[in-house]
């Protein structure tokens, strides 16, 4: 069985819609926990080892749970939240709390990067940790974060797919559906080629964004 132009275009405005969705909840949630992971850790500007404490085990936690069980595991949340378990919103829900730890991770990771050198520089011509963080910091690792950012963008691509396991919708739910349920192999060439051809466009941009910025 052949799938149509049409529902292979509505499928992958789905993923679209997920993807940039739960990339900009995820980055409000994650870029501010990775800044605080950073800050508060011993010997740091805001050093707070009972935030620190409290904060990188959750972290972790939340991390070490496989997407596809977060995503049935909080299913009555999601219906709380959203009204339904089922469909592309419903699916932003987990997809948000799946990968904001996953960013705040990578985005101290880039913040760690940044010399200790201009830090002391820094604080020595009197700058507040706020201007510290936001005129040192951020500029400094700026490039690093770009690529994070895109790491986490192929990831959700990733983790969209599996939501078409449970009805999420987009890509993956269009080749279980049609694909490997009804048995045609040409919706899951397909759909496999959309999915490469997406990564690699990620991956292009994020690489010409990091270039562009370290350059400036």
């Amino acid at each position: 069985m052949e799938v149509s132009t049409e529902l292979i275009l509505q499928s992958l405005w789905e993923t679209l819609y997920m993807v940039s969705i739960s990339l900009v909840c995820g980055s409000l949630i994650g870029i501010p926990l990775g800044v605080l992971l950073v800050v508060t850790r011993k010997g740091h500007i805001l050093e707070n080892q009972f935030i620190f404490s409290i904060l990188n085990p959750i972290v972790n936690i939340l991390r070490s749970i496989p997407f596809i069980i977060l995503l049935i595991a909080i299913i009555p949340f999601t219906r709380l939240l959203v009204g339904t378990s089922i469909g592309t919103t419903a699916a932003i829900v987990p997809l948000v709390l799946h990968i904001g730890p996953y960013m705040s991770r990578l985005v101290e990771n880039s913040l760690l990067e940044v010399d200790k050198g201009i830090i002391e520089s820094a604080k020595s011509m009197g700058a507040t940790p706020l201007q510290i963080i936001y005129h040192f910091l951020f500029p400094e690792a700026f490039g690093s974060i770009v690529l994070s950012i895109t790491t986490v963008t192929i990831g959700l691509v990733g983790a969209t797919a599996m939501a078409g396991a449970v009805g999420g919708g987009g890509l993956g739910d269009l080749a279980i559906t049609y694909g490997y349920q009804r048995f045609s192999t040409i919706t899951i060439v397909v759909t496999v080629v959309i999915l490469v051809v997406l990564v690699q466009l990620i991956q292009m941009l994020g690489h010409f964004f990091e270039r562009k910025l370290r350059r400036a």
